[in-house]
């Protein structure tokens, strides 16, 4: 799917200032001192811009860099709590937003590697850390003496002169702290201890099963008859996979999407779609050691125990009273709306599929594994229109190189490439972002391409938030991370129209991260709401497709000509093709969320037996499957989505109302632009996401334009 914004624990730096004195004292005193103050993790960074200093940084580094960071939080924390002096919001809330620096640094960067490039090693961290972390997070938000402070501040507020951030930043921190279990009594605090801890390892223990499980298969092909229908730059990235894999002279498909899709969408050979199809559709849950159906289980029954020891009926109660959306039943409300129509499109598509299916003189019903073959041929006969006519306009350098001018058109940003700083991986691209005055507005990194050390999907995050420091402006490192189509032999990666999408998605999140402009860094860029964060994203995308944008950015690879009028026109008569069911695997998978988070009562049977009776319950047909299958759902069990994944189709509603605003006075028109940077994408959670979008629109949305664009109106 589209995006993972990762949310973490945000620290300042300055307080990391001590502890590099007091090593200094100790250069060669023992080995352990010896080994820390060789640890780039824990030395101050003398890089451009002070990125992180990828090629320095070791695995073996990471576990001594996290337990001195733990010293020093404890230590910034105890000071807090100890102060004699009367609480006051800067002694007591600035002074926890500004503690623990070093844990943020070192927790950023190792779990922005253990996503995007993975090992073994790295794993095995992450699996002894996650209890650790857990606990130290639970002792400070459990901490009764603490709170009193936070407390004695939030009841005594008016005696303190705050702005409006100040304001958001002390609600937030109480909040905070009360939803995290700070009103508990100490039995209860102790059994909340333990289920973060376990919640806390069974969510790596998710992500990495499904890391494996995906790694794990390949379909190997020998003889050439069984490739009938791939286009050739399919057969040749399969050539190119086999070699890598040391199986020259063979054809291999993989899990990850950019393999498997067009596998299934042009393969001639119905039992080989079937059986990746089968592999694609199972991880996680084959009954092996990367097994998630009572991991999956187990996380989605603690939850519903921590929410009723909190307060809440249920996990989704406790997780929508901080979204735009406020209770499960605003949500149900939004996705029972949007099903009907769905489902009704799907049908009448599935019902097209079979007539192609009985033309040809066969005599099966339609199945998963044959909708996107049989769709494929459905729009080429309808439209003209073949995916891989598009392609050769999409090269990866034209599609980035079309969202870096947009965003220029309408904000007066610039980008500059640099190659003097350090990345975790060759294929890393970094960028300098300069505002339209000149000025230095951040970093972007930019990593596109899957590889076994990478988690599939794609997603935006930061290694360093924007904030204020002494009235200055600390500029923000932000990062994409995608699996698009690799580049094979001489031709430069081509990718679909979906994931030049996705980049133009994932780039519009960087834009949020980017553009930040706020006092506090852990209320900046994109700690927001999830049914507020998919704004900044899924607007980019409708620029992806409009026409006067396309002809700026899409041209052909070998010729330089722009995308023909002829073919934009096909892509815009098959613009609604397919929604139905594009519409409708989304929708199954945002209600199988809300089915496992909704529950007042833990769940006792199957997951599979769990997941078979949710879709049956909303008539989900046979010929389609949730977009995510539980076992593989990382989005809610191992990504931060939980009671969150209808936030996708939520904010489609904000994007698609926003666009219209575009659309009525220009699509780069400057006033426009000017009031959506200043109303959304610089103010991150300082302001209510529904305050900032009528501060934009001046009204709120109307779901009339998500209906269009979808054509299930």
């Amino acid at each position: 799917m589209k995006s993972l914004v990762n949310k973490k624990i945000e620290m300042n730096k300055k307080s990391f200032i001590p502890f590099m004195v007091m090593a200094a004292m100790f250069v060669g005193c023992n080995t352990e001192n010896k080994i820390q103050t060789d640890n780039p993790l824990l030395l101050e960074y003398e890089t451009p811009f002070n990125v992180p200093p990828f090629d320095k940084i070791k695995d073996e580094h990471f576990k001594p860099a996290f337990e001195e960071a733990l010293k020093r939080h404890n230590l910034e924390i105890d000071s807090i709590t100890n102060n004699k002096e009367e609480p006051t919001f800067e002694n007591t809330i600035v002074a926890l937003e500004n503690a623990g620096s070093l844990l943020n640094n070192v927790s950023t960067i190792f779990y922005n590697l253990n996503s995007a490039n993975t090992n073994d090693s790295l794993q095995a961290i992450a699996q002894e850390m996650a209890p650790k972390l857990s606990a130290h997070s639970d002792e400070i938000n459990l901490n009764a003496k603490l709170f009193q402070r936070v407390k004695f501040v939030y009841d005594n507020q008016n005696k303190f002169a705050l702005d409006s951030e100040d304001k958001k930043l002390l609600e937030e921190t109480y909040k905070g702290f009360v939803r995290s279990g700070a009103n508990l009594s100490d039995a209860d605090k102790e059994k909340l201890k333990k289920i973060n801890a376990e919640i806390s390892v069974l969510t790596t223990k998710f992500g990495q099963n499904l890391l494996a499980e995906t790694n794990a298969y390949e379909l190997v092909i020998d003889k050439e008859e069984d490739l009938a229908g791939l286009p050739e730059a399919v057969k040749a990235a399969a050539a190119e996979t086999a070699k890598a894999k040391g199986k020259e002279g063979k054809w291999v498909f993989t899990l990850s999407n950019p393999s498997v899709m067009p596998f299934l969408q042009y393969a001639d050979n119905r039992e080989l779609r079937k059986q990746i199809w089968n592999a694609y559709q199972k991880r996680g849950n084959n009954g092996n050691d990367n097994d998630n159906k009572d991991v999956l289980l187990k996380i989605a029954n603690l939850r519903l125990e921590k929410a009723k020891l909190l307060g809440y009926e249920s996990h989704a109660a406790y997780v929508l009273e901080e979204a735009m959306a406020g209770n499960p039943n605003n949500v149900y409300n939004l996705l029972n709306k949007l099903w009907t129509p769905a489902i009704n499109k799907a049908k009448a598509e599935a019902a097209d599929i079979q007539k192609e299916i009985e033309a040809a003189k066969d005599t099966f019903k339609v199945a998963p594994y044959d909708w996107r073959y049989y769709a494929e041929k459905i729009r080429v006969k309808r439209y003209a229109l073949n995916e891989e006519e598009i392609k050769p306009y999409f090269s990866l350098a034209s599609v980035r190189e079309g969202a870096f001018e947009t965003a220029t058109k309408l904000y007066g940003i610039t980008f500059v490439a640099l190659n003097n700083v350090p990345t975790y991986h060759e294929e890393v691209e970094v960028y300098e972002v300069k505002d339209k005055d000149g000025s230095h507005l951040g970093l972007l990194y930019a990593d596109f391409f899957p590889r076994e050390s990478k988690r599939g999907g794609a997603w935006m995050t930061s290694y360093r938030s924007q904030y204020m420091k002494e009235g200055k402006r600390v500029a923000p490192v932000i990062s994409i991370v995608c699996n698009f189509t690799k580049p094979v032999g001489d031709q430069p990666a081509l990718l679909t129209f979906d994931e030049a999408t996705t980049l133009f998605h994932e780039f519009g999140h960087a834009l949020h991260g980017l553009m930040s402009n706020v006092k506090y860094r852990s209320l900046a860029g994109t700690s927001v709401s999830r049914d507020f964060v998919e704004l900044p994203s899924q607007i980019m995308e409708n620029w992806a497709a409009d026409p006067e944008v396309l002809k700026t950015y899409a041209k052909h690879y070998k010729t330089g000509e722009a995308i023909p009028d002829s073919l934009i026109a096909k892509m815009e008569k098959a613009g609604t093709f397919d929604q139905g069911f594009a519409t409708t695997e989304y929708l199954a998978a945002s209600l199988l969320d809300m089915a496992y988070h909704a529950i007042k009562t833990p769940i006792t049977g199957d997951v599979n037996t769990f997941e078979k009776a949710a879709m049956d319950k909303i008539g989900l047909i046979d010929a389609i499957i949730p977009r995510y299958r539980s076992t593989y759902f990382q989005h809610i069990f191992s990504g931060g989505y939980s009671a969150g994944y209808y936030a996708y189709i939520w904010a489609e509603v904000l994007d698609s109302d926003a666009y219209a605003a575009f659309k009525e006075k220009g699509l780069f028109d400057e006033v426009t632009a000017a009031s959506f940077r200043k109303n959304i994408l610089e103010k991150g959670g300082t302001v209510n996401p529904a305050e900032l979008y009528r501060a934009f629109r001046g009204k709120d949305p109307d779901p009339i334009h998500l209906m269009k664009k979808r054509g299930l109106n």
